[in-house]
Parts: structure tokens; sequence; C-alpha cells
């Protein structure tokens, strides 16, 4: 009977030296549960979450899922406007603040009459002619009754485009949208300063 007993104890002792460190072990590694829950979802603006076409182009570009957590400046564009060289400082803005979450997408809109029947042609002009490398989206409405939903949503909560190449500038959570008229160059003061407190 005594070494029944002795034999069980010096097992106790064994079980508690090698399980004790595992426990303590275990209580210090969060599970799955608790890591997916401690992390913060990355936002997009809901105005945002559309799927669409890229200029001339069959692919699709889905906005919130490519470019999530990002600040936006999202800008009306046309071919054969007074304000087309605008295109070239948008890609040096573009350039130089991409690394640091800033996205530039072109909307093409021949809401003022000034852009290309054919998006082949648009295209040439964004890519060829002024070496655009941001996204370019397919022609949309941008003002009016069939505004395409994301500039029906700019108008609505600042105002629609009055002509080509205004500019929104979007926080990544959507909350903050600021508007600027065609007259601001991509590299005016203002623009950059507003740029710099989103990013």
């Amino acid at each position: 009977m005594n070494q029944f007993i002795n034999q069980f104890r010096k097992l106790s002792f064994i079980l508690i030296v090698v399980l004790l460190p595992a426990l303590a072990f275990a209580e210090q590694v969060p599970s799955n549960d608790q890591v997916v829950e401690n992390i913060e979802p990355i936002s997009c603006p809901a105005f945002l979450q559309h799927k669409m076409r890229k200029l001339n182009s069959k692919q699709h570009l889905d906005i919130c899922k490519e470019f999530q957590g990002k600040t936006f400046l999202l800008v009306n564009t046309a071919s054969n406007c007074g304000f087309t060289p605008q295109f070239k400082a948008l890609e040096a803005l573009y350039q130089q603040y991409k690394e640091q979450g800033l996205v530039v997408l072109g909307f093409p809109s021949d809401n003022f009459f000034q852009e290309e029947d054919e998006e082949k042609n648009t295209a040439k002009v964004c890519f060829i002619n002024y070496g655009v490398t941001f996204p370019m989206l397919a022609t949309i409405e941008v003002r009016g009754d069939d505004a395409h939903p994301i500039f029906a949503h700019l108008g609505e909560h600042t105002a629609a485009p009055y002509w080509n190449f205004y500019k929104y500038l979007v926080s990544s959570d959507g909350k903050s949208i600021q508007r600027f008229s065609s007259k601001v160059e991509p590299q005016a003061s203002e623009l950059i300063t507003a740029i710099e407190a989103q990013l």
C-alpha cells in the first residue's frame, strides 16, 4: 500500500512539473478569437464601396478592396479642357504622396462637353500625352440626376463640380470631404496643406 502511495506521489509531482509551465504559457498567449477582436478593421468610406470599370479596359477596380485605409483625391477630368494640363501636376502629386497613403482617382466625364466620344481617345490623352499612372475609371456622369453614386454623395455633402478638374479630398474614413475648384492647381499650397493634414 505504501509503495502504491509513493508511486502516486511521484507521478503527481511529475505531472505538476510538466504541466504547470505549459498552462502558464497558454494563459499568456491569446486565442485566435482574442487576436481578431483586438485588430482594428481597416476603414473605407461606404460611398466608395464600388467596383468600377477601368478606362478603356474590360478590367474592373474594386475601390475599397484595393485602397482601403487610404486618403483619396477624386477628380472629374476631361480631355479637351483648358485645365487638362493639370493631369501632369496630378501625376506629380500622386508620385509625391502615394507612399504616404494618397490615392488619386480620375473620373472622365462629358458633363461639360469636353470629353472624347471614344474611351480609347480619352485613354490616349491620359496615358500617352500626360503619362498618367494613377487609376483612371471609365467615363461617368458627375452631376445631375444621372450622377454616379460617388459624385452624388460628394455633391450632397459639398457641392457638385461646376466644371472639369474639381478635386475632392476624402479622408480614409470618409468623414472629411474637402472640395477644391478647377482653378486650384494640384500643387497649390492650400491643397498640399490639406493633403498632408490627412496623411
